[in-house]
């Protein structure tokens, strides 16, 4: 520890603030704390002030992605709820009301339908309101599958337990309810939509490159006037007491302030890694309460999976077989969790060749845009991932996930490790079929893509989480249907 800072947790000033997804900086009295603490906003106390013992890492201290809207709002939460059970559970009631000889709201049919429209309508908007958090989302595109799944589990279960219910009713609440979610962000106003003021310090000045979303510098230290507005700052940086000032201001006032690091991350889905510190790796370490839930997710995952698609896969080994007579499989070893490698399984869809050496090994490795040894049949099954289908099996033996970053061969993964720091990270999780990269990249292989693919990978593990796992599969299903990304 650094000689100026003191064992003991000292009392901070209230020059800092909790605001939104980030933390400003504080001061011990009129001097510099060496010890850069930070201070968390205690609702009752009246002031942001509280102790600490040793100075805190901002990535290790709030690892949770920034919402990409205003801080939650009951009175917004119940609009929207109250809205969208009035459209898709009240307003068909009231109308079937008005027929002769029923009577809609004591008629044990449509209450059972209703019931189970509630509960549906309850859950559709909770897990979309989740994903809707994540990068790149849209309602259009990931909340239409989430209410049809709910809403599908909803008829599943009335079917399972032979509830009588109106089909007429479910099916229109389960389009409006679609409809509905498809527009959620009318509720939910999207940062897209505001300007962010950068306090011009440090390394904020990099949001400037961020998207296309509006930025405008800081000149004086004044709260900005208008109405959809945020601050950005590099809470790192040595900032001016008038500047601190402004952040805990701005705060108390209810204006969003955001360290730029973590607003990139929610805007971009990437983490940066060329300053990763020692606290960030311990910031990296993915959520272990999730992983024996993921596991059994991976388990449950693949054995439905190996039985749906047992007949496509069957389908599929007699055609390649028939295209040249070859083996219809292709094994390779490819780098696993904790950097083991492992065997990992595909429908071969290339021509046989004998196993190079050296670099000529690495070269093989890497598929090119109209690669001539791609197959007739493997240019088809590459395209749609059919060829993927047997790493099924890999999951199930526990060597790789359903979701996770996709594992390279190994003669890739030794020269990526070679030119890209912290490359082998990566492997703090088990690889998967579909992972964040994959579906925001694509099909990758330079070193330049590799390390904008590597700070996807960060991500996923920074935010390993069921939400984002998730909006990966939804995402697959797109990738899958449009060919994204395929060589």
């Amino acid at each position: 520890m650094n000689a100026q800072c003191p064992e003991k947790s000292r009392v901070l000033y209230n020059r800092a603030a909790l605001f939104g997804n980030g933390l400003v900086p504080a001061r011990s009295g009129r001097r510099r704390d060496p010890c850069r603490f930070r201070a968390v906003w205690s609702k009752g106390a009246g002031v942001p002030t509280i102790t600490s013992e040793k100075p805190l890492n901002l990535m290790e201290n709030n690892p949770q992605a920034i919402h990409m809207g205003r801080h939650f709002n009951p009175i917004r939460a119940l609009l929207r709820y109250g809205v969208a059970w009035t459209l898709v559970v009240f307003a068909p009631l009231v109308v079937l009301d008005q027929l002769p000889d029923l009577d809609a709201f004591t008629d044990p049919v449509m209450i059972n339908t209703g019931a189970a429209a509630s509960a549906a309508l309850v859950l559709g908007l909770f897990l979309v309101g989740r994903v809707l958090n994540l990068p790149g989302t849209r309602g259009a595109v990931h909340g239409v599958p989430i209410m049809l799944i709910s809403f599908g589990l909803a008829a599943l279960v009335l079917f399972a337990f032979r509830v009588e219910y109106s089909r007429v009713m479910l099916f229109y609440s389960t389009v409006v309810g679609t409809l509905f979610a498809m527009r959620l962000r009318w509720f939910e106003p999207a940062l897209a939509k505001q300007t962010f003021h950068l306090v011009p310090f440090g390394m904020a000045m990099r949001m400037e490159g961020v998207g296309d979303f509006p930025v405008e510098r800081m000149e004086t230290p004044q709260i900005p006037e208008t109405g959809r507005s945020s601050i950005v700052a590099d809470f790192r940086a040595d900032l001016p007491d008038e500047w601190e000032r402004l952040l805990a201001k701005a705060s108390l006032s209810g204006v969003p302030v955001y360290h730029y690091k973590q607003l990139t991350e929610s805007l971009t889905g990437q983490v940066k890694i060329e300053h990763l510190s020692e606290n960030s790796f311990g910031s990296l370490i993915p959520n272990q309460s999730y992983t024996p839930i993921k596991r059994m997710i991976d388990i449950v995952g693949s054995v439905i999976a190996i039985l749906l698609t047992l007949p496509v896969m069957l389908a599929l080994i007699l055609l390649v077989w028939l295209e040249d007579r070859e083996s219809p499989f292709y094994v390779q070893r490819r780098t696993g969790h904790g950097g083991k490698p492992f065997r990992m399984y595909k429908f071969r869809s290339m021509t046989r060749r004998p196993p190079p050496n050296g670099d000529d090994a690495r070269e093989e490795a890497i598929t090119q845009d109209g690669d001539a040894r791609v197959t007739r049949i493997g240019r088809v099954i590459r395209k749609v991932r059919l060829d993927e289908l047997p790493q099924l099996f890999n999951v199930l033996k526990g060597e790789m996930s359903l979701i996770g970053p996709r594992p390279e061969a190994n003669e890739l993964a030794d020269w990526y490790e070679e030119n890209l720091a912290f490359y082998s990270y990566r492997n703090i999780v088990k690889p998967g079929l579909t992972g964040w990269a994959q579906v925001n990249q694509g099909h990758v292989a330079t070193l330049e893509d590799i390390d904008i693919k590597l700070q996807y990978d960060f991500y996923y593990i920074k935010y390993f989480s069921f939400w984002l796992d998730v909006l990966i599969v939804m995402r697959t299903i797109h990738t899958i249907v449009t060919g994204f990304g395929s060589k």
